[in-house]
């Protein structure tokens, strides 16, 4: 039983594959959403989808590289040709780097990261506002940042600068488009037990930096995928209509300190 009420909803998700991405669309489906799906990767997705119709919903999927313009408009069309409108956006697509100074950082990382992270996000942000500005119905966009979106990040440098791309882009969206009442919000989780950070922590020259900040969280852990995935169910509840603009931060404490 879900405290939120998502009956009646559509909810497209990006990077639904795995961790925060496939947490959330199992907790939408759990609250009566229909469901878009997409990833990269084909059998992570797959599974995604069979224990989101085993819960009950309708869903809709399909393989999407979120660096793609044309694989991107063809998702969004894709997902409303079969559900007939998207209500809700989760843009959760997001890959991670070895951890290094800028300095040693090279071109290949910088374009990976930035092409997903970013890239994806404004190709997936302008194709959703498409659709819902001409659908003139409203609508929710939740672009899933993070904490290093809003502070330094030493050590993850082209992150960083996709997360706080994904914060300005946030920002001016939603002041573009609350006149057509579609509500544009960014979440920023601190470090979450999801499988990005575990592979930070499965190399041993990234470990002693991963429990370093976890050790300046005034909580003193990591975040639960769960707990995540809640603040994003609530920063998309139809009650939560005066909400726009605005990064949500579930970090434990760690910005404030």
């Amino acid at each position: 039983m879900s405290a939120y009420d998502y009956k009646g909803k559509t909810v497209l998700i990006t990077g639904a594959g795995s961790g925060i991405g496939r947490a959330a669309a199992l907790a939408f489906a759990k609250a009566g959403a229909e469901l878009a799906l997409s990833d990269v990767d084909r059998d992570p997705l797959t599974e995604t989808v069979r224990e989101a119709e085993a819960l009950g919903a309708t869903v809709a999927h399909c393989l999407c590289d979120v660096r793609d313009k044309v694989q991107v408009q063809n998702m969004i069309e894709g997902s409303i040709s079969v559900l007939g409108r998207i209500d809700v956006a989760v843009n959760n697509a997001g890959v991670e780097h070895e951890l290094l100074p800028i300095s040693q950082c090279d071109d290949e990382q910088w374009h990976r990261i930035i092409d997903v992270n970013l890239k994806g996000v404004f190709y997936c942000l302008k194709y959703e506002l498409l659709h819902m500005i001409e659908r003139n119905k409203g609508g929710v966009i939740l672009n899933v940042a993070s904490v290093a979106g809003i502070s330094g990040a030493p050590l993850m440098g082209p992150y960083a600068a996709s997360k706080h791309g994904v914060v300005g882009l946030t920002k001016t969206a939603a002041v573009e488009n609350a006149r057509f009442n579609i509500r544009i919000n960014a979440i920023c989780p601190g470090m979450t037990h999801t499988p990005m950070v575990t592979r930070f922590r499965n190399e041993e020259q990234d470990r002693a930096t991963v429990d370093k900040v976890v050790g300046a969280v005034p909580m003193r852990r990591f975040a639960t995928v769960d707990e995540i995935v809640n603040g994003i169910l609530w920063a998309c509840a139809p009650d939560n209509s005066f909400l726009t603009g605005q990064t949500v931060v579930l970090d434990g404490g760690l910005t404030a300190s």
